[in-house]
């Protein structure tokens, strides 16, 4: 499958420079400039985007152009596509208050009748139900006989044919053809048509290759009939089943009328919120119009490419719709029929484009008609989500590749689209909404889709949260506490809220463990940690020892867990690595909340138990002859990303292995979209071509830890430059599909938070700065250049900005620090400690043997200055030839 097609993205890409470094919108700056200068002094935090001397960016500027988020909780389409019959001055869409878009469509003549008396049978028909829409329906052949588009024949063998429907006129009448409206949900793409004349069946007509619902089929003579034989042999299958849909058979041949008028809107990026749509006059018959969103052009067509309405059996059918009345409306698409129970909008949408078509639904009269004329000032978009703007951002990078600051700051955008308030009319129809949650901000999993808080997304989203925009964070723990507070007896932590919090998943309890650590870890909220202690360990001590085996392995299958889900919904049993190397991850930092609570029998107990667990995964679940952990104890022998990178960056694989595993994976999943999160297909077809940048962030950080710096940017630029280089560009997608495609095509979410794990990885190990305590209390700044010459940035702390900035030359390392107060941290300079010499202020710190003060050490071969305080601190390290 080839992959969407490319955009261009909205934010022009900036010059590659090396140039000076500077930090710091708020406070004081610091920079660094070319090799061998003093420190800048300070610059305003505000001016033109280089400094005239040195051409490098001022302190506290250039990273500002990379910010996606929309100027106003206005947000207005950027350019105008595909405009399609009788469309005057499309483009004036564009323009509020000026010219109107006029879309015209005659009234359509009215469709032939079958004689009075005209009956139909089938060779079967589907029992009836209450339909998509939970109204009572039927699926008889009749209804392909009774003027009634809205109601049709559904036979009741799928995918089995011929499937057989006659039509019995009173009496003989001369036909030169018929016409087939079929449904939607799938036409009949091959059939015969034959007729009863002078006592027999003749062969009238045949048909391949249909692909329109409204198929004219002319008989090669008109000829006199009293019966009529559709005979259909193959159709389309689609999501609803490869069923034959037939809604009216017409008896003559009607060729379909020109499509109607119709103009995409193109918002130059994903947004999300309540489409809105001034309208400034129509024609007086109510002529409706239709909307489809998209997130993509390629999935972009007369239906949106997910609805909540139709998820739920709504009666959207796949769009929006609204009646204009003549003298106009300034409308905003929220939930709900416009009148009565007819023509329905299904509210707040995820999307790029916007289809608007002068069209109706046929069930939609005559509240709404398919004719008339529609005048339209402007389209517009009322923006939900967290609006990210350079005077928000608590938090920033910027380095000298420009790739990685645009993949950092679409991390940042796709984050803010996630980030919203929790409403009843937009979140997943599927049992998640909850009066807990109801008006709070959350951290949903996607802007289209499901819209709602799952925890495992946490694991990613949150920490992109916590460092960009820190006054958010509370998204994160409304939703910990609210998964906490509906709590199992048994100590199962749901994965969210959906299902009325009853969705069996097996792992995702285990992040609700890690990200109440992280949670804690960038805020220092202490409250939190105390309040839940008692669910940290009911999880831990009751619920994950009920699916514990004889080797002290989480076995998937025990105590009823058989038909539980992960992440990905994976057909896995028996002893996972996965699981296990998340549950040492779990009891880790369970561990370390434990400590900082003062419960140390807790901390104690679980920590043997981490290390028991870490033994019998060594022990029955590495391969050796891979040189990889197994996916799983039991089947066909495979090997996934989750489990072996997760095993590095829980500690669970000492060096040997850590390097054997990513070695691994670097010759059996590498391909040019990312890395495949299974190295074979025998979980599924296609296991071995899917991308989940879900479980590629583990890796990624994984190769960092691992020194590996080249691969891990390797895979960052490979994964995250085909999401930004493809449509809908910027923002991250929930999972790719073989050959880069959207791997569950128009369903796949185009903005999904736990895609965004580039930019924590990049902020804590490019840049080098991560929390090593509580509230950063204590913090560790340990870059790892690869091959970028310089960096900076911030990191927002409950202390205040920590800020960095770095440059390297090959042979010259120079870095500065600026220090919050109330925090105090280490910095582990790169290259190997024998070969270096530090300065700081004119003094030797090291000289590649000694070092010449306190604090100053070689530790696993690495220059490391610790126990620096508040203030500003500048280092050079120089590299021995």
């Amino acid at each position: 499958m080839t992959s969407s097609s490319t955009s261009e993205n909205p934010v022009p890409p900036g010059p590659r420079r090396r140039a000076v470094i500077a930090a710091g919108a708020a406070a004081a700056a610091l920079t660094i400039g070319p090799p061998g200068t003093a420190p800048a002094a300070a610059a305003p935090a505000v001016g033109p985007d280089a400094d005239t001397a040195t051409g490098a960016p001022r302190p506290g500027t250039g990273w500002q152009r990379y910010v996606h988020g929309p100027a106003s909780r206005t947000v207005r389409p950027e350019r105008i596509l595909d405009p399609t019959g009788d469309v005057r001055d499309p483009d004036a869409l564009l323009t509020p208050g000026g010219a109107v878009t006029v879309l015209r469509r005659p009234q359509p003549a009215p469709a032939p009748r079958w004689p009075a008396g005209t009956t139909a049978e089938a060779s079967s028909s589907h029992a009836g139900n209450n339909g998509n829409d939970g109204r009572p329906r039927t699926y008889d052949a009749t209804n392909a006989v009774d003027g009634d588009p809205d109601t049709f024949w559904n036979d009741d063998t799928p995918a089995a044919f011929p499937d057989v429907l006659t039509i019995t006129m009173p009496e003989a009448r001369q036909l030169s053809g018929i016409t087939v409206v079929s449904n939607s949900d799938g036409v009949p793409t091959t059939f015969t048509v034959d007729v009863w004349t002078d006592g027999a069946w003749t062969n009238a007509a045949t048909v391949s290759d249909n692909d329109v619902i409204q198929r004219a089929v002319p008989f090669r003579t008109p000829v006199p009939a009293s019966r009529v034989r559709i005979t259909v042999t193959a159709v389309q299958d689609t999501p609803r089943g490869a069923f034959t849909r037939i809604n009216e058979v017409w008896p003559e041949p009607v060729e379909p009328p020109a499509a109607p008028p119709g103009v995409t809107v193109d918002f130059g990026k994903v947004v999300v919120g309540y489409p809105r749509i001034r309208f400034t006059s129509a024609s007086d018959n109510a002529p409706g119009v239709r909307l489809a969103f998209s997130e993509t052009r390629r999935f972009l067509t007369g239906r949106s490419d997910f609805t909540r309405s139709d998820q739920s059996g709504g009666a959207g059918q796949g769009t929006d719709q609204f009646a204009v009345p003549p003298q106009g409306a300034d409308w905003t698409d929220h939930k709900g029929f416009q009148a009565g129970d007819k023509v329905y909008a299904d509210g707040l949408h995820g999307f790029r484009y916007l289809r608007i078509t002068l069209d109706a639904l046929p069930s939609d009269a005559p509240a709404a008609q398919p004719w008339g004329t529609v005048e339209i000032d402007s389209v517009g978009l009322d923006f939900t989500a967290y609006r990210g703007t350079p005077g928000t951002y608590r938090g920033w990078f910027l380095c000298s590749d420009d790739d990685l600051n645009r993949y950092w700051y679409g991390a940042a955008y796709t984050n803010e689209l996630v980030t919203d308030t929790f409403r009843q009319d937009d979140v997943d129809p599927r049992g998640a909404w909850s009066a807990s949650l109801e008006g709070r901000l959350v951290l949903h999993d996607g802007a289209k889709r499901d819209r709602d808080p799952y925890v495992g997304d946490l694991a990613v989203s949150a920490r992109t949260l916590y460092l960009t925009h820190d006054d958010a964070a509370a998204a994160a723990r409304n939703v910990l506490a609210d998964l906490a507070d509906h709590q199992r007896a048994d100590g199962w932590i749901p994965p969210a809220s959906i299902s009325g919090y009853t969705l069996p998943l097996f792992d995702y309890p285990l992040w609700w463990v890690t990200c109440s650590w992280d949670y804690v870890l960038y805020t220092g909220d202490r409250t939190y940690a105390a309040r839940y202690h008692p669910n940290l360990v009911k999880v831990l001590d009751t619920w994950y020892p009920s699916v514990t085996d004889e080797t002290g392995l989480l076995s998937k299958g025990l105590n009823g867990t058989g038909g539980y889900g992960d992440y990905a919904f994976l057909g896995r049993t028996g002893r996972v690595t996965y699981y296990n190397v998340l549950y040492v991850q779990a009891l880790g930092d369970a561990a370390r909340l434990a400590r900082m609570l003062g419960h140390e029998s807790d901390a104690d107990r679980w920590t043997k138990r981490a290390a028991s667990v870490t033994d019998a995964i060594n022990t029955h679940l590495w391969d050796a002859d891979a040189g990889a952990y197994l996916d799983s104890a039991t089947g066909p022998a495979r090997h996934a990303q989750d489990g072996n990178a997760l095993a590095v960056t829980a500690g669970v694989a000492d060096a040997g292995r850590a390097a054997s595993a990513l070695a691994h994976l670097d010759a059996t999943t590498r391909l040019p979209y990312g890395n495949a999160f299974m190295d074979n297909d025998t979980l599924f077809a296609g296991a071995s071509q899917r991308v989940y940048a879900f479980t590629s962030y583990p890796e990624i950080v994984a190769r960092f830890l691992a020194g590996r710096t080249d691969s891990a940017l390797d895979q960052i630029r490979r994964t995250y430059g085909w999401m930004d280089g493809h449509d809908p560009g910027i923002t991250h997608w929930e999972g790719i599909g073989p050959g880069g495609s959207l791997y569950e095509d128009a369903y796949t979410s185009m903005a999904h938070g736990w895609s965004t794990g580039v930019l924590p990885a990049l902020t804590h190990h490019l840049l080098g700065a991560r929390p090593a305590s509580p509230g950063y209390a204590t913090w560790e700044v340990r870059p790892q250049p690869g091959d970028v010459t310089w960096a900076q940035g911030q990191l927002p702390t409950p202390h205040g900005a920590l800020r960095v900035a770095w440059e390297n030359s090959g042979r010259r390392f120079h870095v500065v620090l600026d220090i919050p107060r109330g925090t105090r941290g280490t910095l582990v300079l790169p290259g190997d400690g024998r070969r270096l010499t530090v300065r700081a202020r004119g003094r030797t710190l090291w000289d590649g043997r000694h070092a010449a003060s306190e604090g100053v050490a070689v530790v696993d071969g690495r220059v490391t200055i610790s126990g620096l305080g508040p203030g500003t601190h500048d280092f050079t390290a120089r590299r021995d030839s």
